[in-house]
């Protein structure tokens, strides 16, 4: 938001040097990105008078000019009179015109902060130039470089131009981030008042803000305007009035000048009222040709103009030379007799501008959803100054005043009359409503001592309605502040204005107590340090991902929440599982030369169906672990087994690492169906080499295995890849114990026993019996672990073989000891899986 300080000294004092305004701005108000000394812009140049201009003696084009600068310039060759000769090639140069002298010397505006370009005396086809006569162009004032500036002003010649333009200027450039919740502030008028208020001053608003002085008088010549709005929802409040007989010229120059200081171009006397009103209020308005309207719609003698929701296909003309389809029926049109002529809230059309030919106009004066501008915005990439003031939230109580003030504006500056009735279309408008609180409330949160009068000060210098009672305080906001609401808002008002570097520099009191720590925190740090020493690298990938990548691992995008404004064209998804988002990344590894690797993420997803329990209107969040090992041909011959035992390694390792307890099973179709969540993250597996993952209580938390063929061609894998998708539930529970169990001192003792069983019996069954049999009979002081060494099967037999190392923290253990312990292990699994010991 570009402010330019003569402008805000139209409605306050300033008391103050720039550099400290500039501080106080940044402590209390906004950060500033840039200030601007336009003074030094515009050094030297002169407003002059055209005394004589003949056509050059060697130049069609060109003619030589004698200039009264009332002898202001010094050092600069004159004539008998007095006057300075320029020789000029603008077609409109003639007697008695004032311009804008460049005198030898001076900087040629349009190239400060470029490549600056200083004016001197020379020849041209043979004449002398003293500088040159400007153009808007050249002024930095316009892009118009056809012919000279016409100055409209009374000062003699010899005046300093920018003294009589008031451009000895200051333009202090603060960051729009800074105003995001303050619509009020994207207009002078609102900064003005923030400036007072930094500044202590009261501020009092324009007797012609504040509400309608009755100012819009139709006259005799009258339009029949019919206006509707058909889309109430987004448009709060619709304004048009008509006018005829305006005169379409360039803006008084000094309008132009104060449009261009703070970066919007000047088009014609007309568009440039309503941009300035915009850049002083905050509130867009937009003026349409009224004989235009009627043509384009073909409604007759009626000027129509309505609001209504798009509908897919249309297409619009735009300002900006553009053409735009609509997508769908989310976006504000408006139309005239149903043709679209602009969007609402964002840019007008082309084919109702207002142009040198116009006469009669419609003034527009709306309000419009925020959201709903932001969405259109972004859809279409139309990013104007309109949509960055309705994108925050404009108040819909200053359009009649707004377009009260336009209409007056226009009328001196473009003449014509009001030629119908002010059309104002809302369902009920909502006045701010009081806050209530005390004055402890606020001193306690930004610990100050201050009482409710002083407080009520600070507000009022800002128009903010306070009644003061004992030691509490009723604050009104003004009808430009949609910011406040609760007392909070307040709060931050009051130490703004006040000044955040008055509070009182104090560490607050704090117990010593050591905060609890985060149990899920504290569960993904476990899964990463236990994963990186097992040899696994961590990645980050977006939550993001391609439909096609979908649709290679065989999810539906039907189940995936799909970005109505994707990042990039790569990320137009929520992802319903981690693995494919690793799998993706496997192929570019391999490329880049990394023959063997794990890679593992912590994330999450979300399915389309599955709402959070306590808000149903939200998705739920599945936070799980996965990792994918993969090896090239190459490389993996080194590894024993398949792919699926490698990934097991890592998961054992995971499980172990974090005190946890899972169980594997061979995957059935019931489980899928009945599991939104664990169909998703087994999309991309071969369900025929995986396994469901469950917890001690049977709940099925995640899956391990290889991956289909399909999937594995599609994303370009090594055939030897696999991997594990777990939710984090299954870790958490027991995240907290502890990693470290000490050394026996004493030396470990192995023995290994074989056991014959039917072919049927499942490893995993024969495991967990042995298992829990061992925990029965070890005592706390033994350390002992069974590990399987051989799986054996033969006909209708299959054969178990484990290795048990035990060792006591007290004593060497004995053989017999060991040996006892294998016996009651021999003789459970013969009693429950009637295995025989070999």
């Amino acid at each position: 938001m570009k402010v330019s300080l003569n402008w805000v000294k139209q409605f306050t004092d300033i008391y103050m040097s720039v550099d400290d305004l500039v501080k106080k701005i940044g402590a209390q108000l906004g950060a500033v990105e840039e200030v601007i000394d336009l003074g030094q812009v515009y050094q030297h140049i002169v407003i002059a008078e055209v005394v004589s201009c003949e056509k050059h003696p060697n130049a069609d084009k060109l003619s030589v000019c004698k200039l009264n600068d009332g002898r202001a310039v010094q050092n600069v060759e004159r004539d008998a009179n007095g006057h300075v000769q320029v020789v000029c090639g603008a077609p409109n140069v003639r007697a008695g015109l004032k311009v804008a002298w460049l005198p030898p010397g001076a900087t040629v505006p349009s190239t400060v902060g470029k490549d600056p370009f200083v004016l001197g005396a020379r020849e041209l086809r043979g004449v002398v130039s003293n500088g040159m006569i400007a153009s808007a162009h050249e002024l930095a004032i316009g892009d118009d470089h056809s012919g000279i500036v016409e100055l409209d002003t009374p000062a003699e010649p010899g005046t300093d131009f920018a003294e009589a333009y008031e451009l000895k200027d200051y333009i202090i450039d603060i960051e729009n981030k800074m105003f995001t919740h303050r619509p009020d502030c994207f207009g002078i008028l609102g900064v003005a008042r923030e400036i007072a208020g930094i500044q202590g001053i009261e501020f009092k608003s324009p007797d012609w803000y504040k509400a309608p002085l009755g100012r819009i008088k139709p006259g005799s010549d009258r339009i029949l305007l019919d206006v509707r709005n058909e889309a109430a929802a987004l448009v709060p409040r619709f304004m048009a009035v008509g006018m005829t007989d305006v005169k379409v010229s360039p803006s008084p120059f000094i309008i132009q000048t104060y449009l261009a200081r703070v970066g919007l171009k000047p088009i014609n006397n007309v568009v440039d009222v309503t941009n300035y009103l915009m850049y002083l209020t905050g509130q867009p308005t937009h003026a349409y040709d009224a004989d235009k309207l009627r043509s384009v719609s073909g409604s007759g003698d009626v000027v129509k103009l309505e609001a209504r929701m798009s509908r897919k296909g249309e297409v619009l003309a735009l300002l900006n030379g553009k053409a735009i389809e609509l997508q769908d029926d989310t976006t504000i049109m408006i139309t005239s007799n149903d043709v679209p002529v602009g969007v609402g809230g964002v840019m007008g059309g082309a084919d109702t501008e207002v142009d040198e030919n116009t006469k009669n106009i419609i003034i527009e004066c709306a309000n419009f959803d925020m959201y709903s501008i932001r969405k259109t915005s972004m859809k279409y990439g139309l990013f104007t100054d309109a949509v960055t003031r309705f994108n925050k939230g404009q108040s819909p109580l200053q359009n009649d005043v707004v377009l009260e003030e336009a209409v007056a504006t226009m009328q001196y500056v473009a003449g014509g009359h009001v030629s119908s009735d002010v059309v104002d279309i809302h369902h009920g408008l909502a006045s701010p409503e009081p806050v209530e609180f005390t004055g402890e409330f606020i001193n306690a949160r930004l610990g100050l001592r201050l009482g409710v009068s002083d407080m009520a000060k600070l507000l009022t210098n800002v128009e903010f309605e306070a009644k003061t009672h004992d030691k509490s305080l009723t604050v009104t906001p003004p009808f430009w502040r949609t910011d406040i609401e609760i007392p909070e808002d307040v709060v931050e008002e009051v130490g703004r204005l006040y000044g955040f570097d008055h509070l009182p520099v104090e560490l607050p009191h704090r117990p010593i107590t050591p905060a609890l720590r985060d149990a899920g925190l504290e569960t993904k740090q476990r899964i990463r340090s236990v994963l990186a020493r097992a040899g696994a690298n961590e990645v980050l990938t977006y939550s993001f991902v391609h439909g096609n990548l979908l649709d290679k691992v065989g999810q539906s995008r039907d189940d995936a929440f799909e970005l109505g404004n994707a990042l990039s064209p790569d990320l137009q998804y929520y992802r319903t599982s981690l693995t494919p988002s690793l799998l993706d990344k496997v192929h570019s590894n391999i490329k880049a030369g990394y023959s063997a690797f794990a890679i593992f993420e912590i994330g999450k997803s979300h399915i389309k169906g599955q709402q959070d329990r306590n808000e149903q209107e939200v998705p739920m969040e599945f936070n799980a672990v996965s990792l994918v090992f993969a090896a090239d041909e190459k490389v993996a011959k080194r590894f024993r087994g398949a792919a699926f035992y490698q990934a097991r390694a890592y998961l054992d390792a995971l499980l172990k690492g974090c005190g946890a307890k899972i169980k594997y099973e061979p995957f059935s179709d019931e489980v899928v169906r009945n599991n939104p969540v664990l169909a998703h993250a087994a999309a991309p597996y071969d369900l025929t080499r995986s396994a469901i993952l469950r917890d001690e209580n049977g709940t099925a938390l995640g899956i391990i295995g290889e991956f289909k063929q399909s999937v594995i061609r599609l994303l370009k894998l090594p055939a030897y890849t696999a991997g594990f998708e777990l939710g984090l539930r299954a870790l958490s529970v027991t995240a907290n114990a502890p990693l470290y169990k000490p050394l026996s001192r004493f030396p470990k003792t192995t023995q290994d026993i074989s056991l014959r069983v039917n072919a049927n019996t499942k490893y995993e069954t024969m495991k967990a019996l042995l298992d829990d049999e061992l925990m029965k009979h070890v005592d706390t002081r033994v350390s002992a672990d069974l590990s399987p060494l051989d799986i054996y099967e033969k006909g209708q037999d299959k054969h178990f073989t484990f290795r048990l190392t035990a060792a006591h923290y007290d004593k060497t253990m004995q053989t017999a000891e060991i040996s006892e312990l294998l016996d009651k292990l021999a003789a459970k699994a013969n009693e429950k899986l009637g295995a025989e010991r070999l």
